[in-house]
Order: C-alpha cells, then sequence, then structure tokens
C-alpha cells in the first residue's frame, strides 16, 4: 500500500511541475529578470532577453520635457554586474499577463529601491517572445517617478 501511494504523489507531483501555464512561464522569466538584478547577475539579466530586444525608459528632464531613452542590455547588465548583491531591488506587481501564441504583453506597477531606500516608481511595459528555448523580453519600456508612489 505504502509503494502505491509513493507512485500516486509522485505522479501528482510530476503533473502538477510539468502543468505550469504559459502565464506562469511568462512571469518566471520576468520574475528572473529582478532575481538577477538583486544578485547582481549580469549574465543571469542579459540571459532573459531575446537577441534583437529593446530596452527603453520614458523619462523627463529637469524642465519636465519628456523623452525616450534607449538602452543596450549589454550596458544594463554592465551596469548591475558593478553593484553590491542586494543594491538594485525592484519590487513588482503582474497587473495584466496577455499571451496569444508566441506573444506575451505584461503590465506591471513597480517600486524601485536601491541600497535598501526607496528611490523611484512606475510601470514597467513588457513584450515577451516564445523562442525554442523558452520565454524571452523582446520589448521593454518603463516609466520613472518620484511619485506618486504608495510606499
Amino acid at each position: 500500500m505504502k509503494k502505491y501511494l509513493f507512485l500516486i504523489v509522485l505522479i501528482t507531483a510530476t503533473t502538477l511541475v510539468k502543468a505550469q501555464s504559459a502565464e506562469d512561464s511568462v512571469k518566471a522569466v520576468i520574475n528572473q529578470l529582478f532575481t538577477s538584478m538583486r544578485n547582481a547577475d549580469s549574465a543571469g539579466v542579459v540571459n532573459c532577453f531575446s537577441e534583437k530586444n529593446i530596452l527603453q525608459t520614458i523619462v523627463r528632464d529637469k524642465d519636465g520635457n519628456m523623452a525616450v531613452k534607449t538602452e543596450l542590455v549589454s550596458n544594463f547588465g554592465r551596469s548591475i554586474a558593478g553593484l553590491q548583491k542586494n543594491a538594485a531591488d525592484e519590487r513588482i506587481q503582474f497587473e495584466t499577463v496577455k499571451i496569444d501564441g508566441a506573444l506575451a504583453s505584461v503590465w506591471t506597477p513597480y517600486k524601485f529601491y536601491f541600497n535598501g531606500n526607496f528611490s523611484h516608481c512606475g510601470v514597467n511595459s513588457f513584450q515577451l517572445l516564445r523562442e525554442k528555448n523558452g520565454w524571452k523580453i523582446h520589448y521593454l519600456i518603463d516609466t520613472r517617478r518620484k511619485e506618486p508612489c504608495e510606499k
């Protein structure tokens, strides 16, 4: 009887692991990006992105004019590698996840903490592609502001 119970538990556990939904897989890549940032893991950050990715930020200059800043993921990864572990802590909430075949669109409000201190907040807009080796971030654009933010 114990052998049968063990087999049932093993089969159930295996099925649950394999039953990860497309939405869970998309979220896992995004969560891996922020885990890699916290760990100051440049290679981990870069690995979350597709080869022909686009990384952008909407910023305002000192006069309040809006601009879009584009950055190479390789440069972003190098900047992360130069940080202490846990220095870059971006805390996100998954608000919307939409998937159609090999395309996913994800909206995540966030709060960013640097060296334990609140820095800014905003929203990330991700476009992901399902490639042969899994989901990859193809396009990421975010907003950044000091307020209004709930701390």
